[in-house]
């Protein structure tokens, strides 16, 4: 395909590892999108040992609106990493940069209406949609959420949240008291689906490369909030989304990922790391030590639970 000359109004990451099927029809679903400009889609693939990127590769397209590129890692170089290994191939010209994870389909009007968002709305610097969990048809809790502090991360792993979801101080956690079918500001959201303004995106570094996985996100959002950049949630349009197909730790599709037992227990192991990570960095420092004891062991009793799962059960 004839690339054109216009440079892509935006630059689609997709971070590949062992999805499967999953990538090609991730990538089908964008090649059926409806587009008034042009995109690119860059294919990072880290390092697969299944036939996902050459399975992938067979299906080009022919949308005239969409650029297609292929990356290979040399390594599984983690998701920060591996995306920002991403952006080193994408046009510089495109103003906007949309991360997507492979394990998705998306609506044929998400990408355009992304576009457009961010064209008329110059005070968003980066935006998330309505995420839709494909085994459950309910909206996924981490597209929709607060930074996770000492207390909404009591209230959350208590159950204290389940009782008052619709309370904000409650259920700070996944910001329970705004209206998800309504447009509106966030604190934070989930990788899967994250649009970011190019040059907003340079002035905070991208992903930061001290997470292999998971965290990440949450690092990126907390970055965009400490330079009073605005994150925002667009329910008017939506994506799919089967979670955890690499990783077999979620149970939205323990039953159809092909993770090994090795892979779900480096993945639970990942899951609190991340969390020490963003702690330590970002919120602990603010807090007396009793807080900053009492969350450090909390999050290794959460580590060894989920590592006995994942090693067991």
């Amino acid at each position: 395909m004839k690339k054109s000359v216009n440079p892509p109004k935006l630059s689609l990451i997709i971070l590949n590892y062992n999805s499967g099927r999953y990538l090609s029809d991730c990538l089908q679903s964008i090649y059926q999108s409806k587009l008034k400009t042009n995109i690119e889609i860059i294919v990072a693939d880290n390092a697969s040992t299944d036939n996902s990127l050459n399975q992938a590769q067979k299906n080009k397209t022919k949308h005239p609106h969409i650029s297609l590129k292929f990356v290979p890692l040399k390594k599984n170089l983690g998701f920060a990493t591996g995306n920002n290994g991403g952006l080193k191939h994408t046009d510089p010209k495109s103003p906007y940069v949309l991360f997507l994870n492979p394990d998705t389909t998306v609506n044929k009007n998400t990408i355009q209406k992304t576009i457009d968002f961010l064209d008329k709305n110059p005070q968003a610097s980066a935006l998330t949609c309505k995420i839709i969990l494909k085994k459950t048809g309910q909206i996924q809790p981490e597209c929709h959420r607060g930074f996770p502090t000492p207390w909404r991360s009591l209230c959350y792993f208590s159950g204290l949240a389940k009782l008052f979801p619709h309370s904000k101080f409650f259920a700070g956690y996944f910001l329970g008291h705004l209206d998800k079918n309504k447009t509106h500001q966030i604190e934070a959201c989930v990788g899967a689906f994250l649009a970011v303004r190019r040059t907003v995106g340079q002035a905070v570094g991208w992903w930061n490369e001290n997470y292999f996985m998971y965290g990440e996100d949450i690092d990126l959002c907390w970055k965009l909030r400490q330079k009073n950049y605005r994150l925002f949630y667009y329910p008017h349009t939506s994506i799919t989304h089967f979670q955890g197909v690499s990783s077999g730790i979620k149970k939205t599709s323990q039953d159809i990922s092909t993770a090994t037992r090795s892979t779900k227990i480096k993945a639970a192991k990942a899951t609190t790391e991340a969390m020490r990570i963003f702690y330590q960095n970002n919120l602990l420092p603010s807090y007396p030590r009793f807080t900053q004891k009492l969350v450090l062991t909390g999050i290794n009793l959460l580590e060894n639970i989920r590592v006995f799962k994942a090693k067991y059960l």
